[in-house]
């Protein structure tokens, strides 16, 4: 209570001072302007505080003096012809989404707060909409985003100024405009400037003194556009220093912040998983004596699937199998609404560059607790099927397990056994594992065969980088069994995750893949006229029509392009709550079960068959079920988003091996033809490079859509997609992953010169273009073939 009156009595006295003045006309203090224009409901500027202060004649040019110097110093806010206090925000305030607290709320700081001049910001809890539609400003803000909110404070400081808001979105606002990723340097004569590392032609900006932040030339940095109504180049202002751009470590950083990627854990979430512990694993059915393996790649650092099969003992499956996949119980460890949760939901996924992995879920878990360690007592989800000898699946069942892995294998060295090369540790395996698995593989396939799923034979290249993080050398790693195993048990443990769900009844996230839209299939139909071949029409498309082109082209050279043309006319798979089934698998439903240490869809999966079994408290929440379709969007989008950055970051590392080779003449083959020129992939590296249009000067060049080929008006001279050419290399910029040749390679020649000239660019046509630029063929270190479905 004394408190509490002495502070009253210290507001009345300083009211009764600040009105003193005001009569007596004296020049006010500096709180005596910040008490006013806090307390004044009104727009305030430098004549109401004259007028308030009774302030006239020569004393107003001292007042102004005051007023600038409060500015300067950053007391004072200046907008437009009003002042204010910079600590107290407006009612309406531009935010960004900073992250969660330990509530599951969304926090935020103002967008233009200066924390070295004012302080850490105050706290703001940002109310979240709720989703009115699948648009992209219609969902609610997320990490990074920039929003219009209006403010009601919640909560006042030592200083009578508010130290806590609530915001409620107005909207969410367009950002492109507003950051940049950037190389910065400094020169004698331009000064300051940002390189933007985007390929689209951003322009440089500039960098005035103070807005540097300590930067280096050559450093990468993250800025913000500053408003600026003058001429020249556009402002930027450094927020943050990112690193030397000459270090291999960083490219992928680039990528990692270009695209949102969130590669840091809060404080909270690492302190909730290194406070976990070993689960008591009392009441799971004991499977430790059962020789599952792991068979990963060689460099994996995370298990989170062993396999075991044997010969089916049931009097009525003579010859068949009976097949154990398990899978780490990340669900018994991730519970729903938990820190962890909602962290690993807002990642979707692990992001695998060539030189790091950007994980979903904490060290602690992701390489321990979680993962399937040789010899160590494990929490598991097993998936128990049993198979005819002609690989058909007759049952399956799910338990929760407790297991010891009997090895950990590479693909490499299980496939090195199979074909008789054992080592210390696979010599015991072979007889009493690794062949029971073979054997069993081989009836799973011939049963893949006989459901046909879409059989693309595309390579895929992988970087391999020597210790400072350069390509040492580019590799096509060659497509195994133990691969091919693996792949195939997963399948079908996912298949029969999903078949269980749907008899249950219980919600769950398909992994969705579309048959091609009706205007793919015909560009496709009218491609393959122009080789001779023809597409079934009027019947509904199936994986087996796909795969009978595929077998046409063959060994002939057209193979590869055919192969290509393929590829780009399939749907991208998604995940969603409605059943789609999967059409490159040819499956009637499909969800992912396999991999929840990298995928949140798996971890949702995986809470679903507790749930449908009794397994547990830790299975679907009411929160979960609620928000499955945000869920689905969410995670498809971070997929999406982590695919862009793993091929951002290739054609950084490639372009950046290729940097001191400008000049020398390469072979290649023509990945993507648009009206803007040719796309080639070259031979030793895969790097994908651009010949422009303007550069093909011994003929005026037509864009044959149908045939995805340049055709020259007068000569007939054609480049096609898949052709063979031979380029030379004339530019490359690291920063961008950009790439440009020039062709070397004649054209084949037609007895059909092109017969229009090439039409004008449309935006619909530029969508096109982009669309047909060609996907990175590097793979990320670490990943794992079973990924691909």
């Amino acid at each position: 209570m004394g408190e509490s009156l002495t502070t009253k009595t210290n507001d009345l006295t300083q009211q009764r001072k600040t009105k003193d003045k005001r009569t007596a006309g004296e020049l006010p203090s500096e709180t005596d302007i910040l008490d006013f224009i806090q307390n004044e409901p009104g727009r305030v500027g430098k004549r109401e505080i004259a007028r308030a202060f009774q302030i006239k004649g020569a004393q107003r040019v001292e007042l102004k003096r005051l007023l600038k110097d409060m500015t300067e110093r950053g007391l004072l806010a200046r907008e437009s012809k009003q002042l204010r206090d910079p600590t107290v925000l407006p009612p309406v305030t531009v935010l960004e989404v900073s992250g969660t607290d330990s509530d599951g709320e969304l926090i935020a700081v103002p967008s233009n707060w200066d924390a070295d001049e004012h302080g850490p910001p105050p706290a703001i809890v940002v109310e979240t909409p709720k989703t009115r539609g699948k648009r992209e400003e219609s969902r609610p803000p997320g990490e990074g985003d920039r929003i219009l909110a209006r403010l009601t404070a919640t909560a006042t400081g030592p200083d009578g100024r508010p130290s806590a808001y609530e915001a409620r979105v107005i909207r969410k606002l367009a950002d492109a405009a507003r950051r940049v990723l950037g190389l910065f340097h400094q020169t004698k004569g331009q000064g300051m400037r940002i390189v933007p590392v985007d390929k689209k032609g951003a322009k440089e900006l500039a960098v005035l003194p103070g807005d540097e932040a300590g930067a280096k030339s050559g450093e990468l940095v993250s800025a913000e556009i500053v408003k600026d109504r003058g001429r020249g180049l556009v402002r930027a202002r450094i927020r943050e220093r990112l690193g030397r751009v000459d270090d291999q470590r960083n490219i992928s950083l680039v990528a990692i912040h270009q695209r949102g990627i969130p590669d840091h854990f809060p404080d909270e979430v690492t302190e909730a998983a290194d406070r976990l512990a070993p689960l008591d694993l009392a009441g799971r059915t004991d499977m430790r004596d059962t020789p599952l393996v792991t068979i990963d790649p060689p460099d994996a650092r995370d298990h989170d699937d062993a396999v075991w099969a044997e010969p089916d003992d049931a009097g009525d499956n003579e010859g068949g199998f009976r097949v154990v996949v398990a899978i780490a119980d990340v669900a018994a460890y991730v519970h729903p609404g938990s820190v962890l949760d909602r962290e690993a939901r807002r990642r979707g996924n692990s992001v695998y560059f060539p030189d790091r992995v950007v994980p979903m879920l904490p060290e602690k878990l992701s390489a321990d607790l979680c993962s399937l360690r040789e010899g160590e007592d494990r929490p598991a989800l097993a998936c128990i099927m049993r198979f005819d000898k002609a690989g058909t699946k007759l049952d399956h069942r799910f338990e929760r397990i407790v297991m010891r892995s009997a090895a950990g294998l590479s693909y490499e060295q299980a496939q090195a056994a199979i074909d008789g090369r054992t080592d210390d540790k696979t010599g015991p395996l072979l007889d009493p594992v690794l062949k029971p698995l073979w054997a069993a593989y081989r009836a799973l396939s011939a049963a893949r065969k006989r459901r046909g799923p879409l059989e693309l034979d595309i390579p895929e290249r992988k970087l391999v980088l020597d210790a400072h993080g350069l390509i040492e050398r580019v590799v096509t790693p060659e497509r195994l069994d133990a691969h091919k195993l693996i792949e195939e048990m997963m399948i079908q443990a996912n298949v029969a995750a999903a078949e269980t769900l749907e008899k249950a009844r219980v919600p769950l996230i398909y992994r969705v893949h579309d048959a091609p839209s009706d205007e793919k299939a015909a560009a496709l139909s009218e491609f393959l006229r122009t080789i001779g071949l023809s597409l079934a029409k009027g019947q509904t498309l199936k994986p087996q029509h796909f795969n009978k082109i595929l077998e046409a082209v063959r060994g002939r050279e057209y193979e590869h392009l055919v192969n290509e043309v393929v590829l780009r006319t399939q749907a991208q798979a998604i995940y969603t709550p409605e059943n789609g089934g999967h059409f490159g698998l040819n499956l009637r439903r499909y969800a992912h079960f396999t991999s929840p240490i990298r995928r949140y869809a798996d971890l949702i999966v995986h809470r679903a068959l507790i749930t449908a079994h009794g397994f547990g408290k830790d299975g679907l929440s009411e929160e979960d079920i609620a928000r499955l379709e945000e869920t689905a969007e969410t995670i498809s989008d971070a997929e999406r988003r982590a695919m862009a950055a793993e091929r951002d970051t290739v054609d950084r590392l490639v372009a950046r091996h290729l940097a001191d080779k400008v000049g020398s003449v390469f072979k290649g083959r023509i990945a993507g033809v648009t009206r803007a020129g040719l796309f080639i992939t070259l031979d030793d590296t895969g790097a994908d490079g651009f010949v422009p249009m303007g550069s093909l000067i011994q003929d005026f060049f037509v864009y044959d859509e149908a045939g995805h080929a340049l055709v020259g008006r007068h000569t007939g001279e054609t480049y096609r997609l898949g052709d063979r050419v031979e380029v030379r290399l004339v530019e490359v910029t690291p920063i961008a992953g950009g790439i440009r040749m020039e062709m070397l390679s004649d054209g084949h020649k037609s007895a059909k010169p092109a017969k229009s000239a090439r039409p004008a660019k449309t935006a619909k046509s530029r969508k096109r273009d982009k669309a047909a630029k060609p996907r990175g063929r590097g793979t990320a270190r670490g990943r794992k073939s079973k990924a691909k479905a």
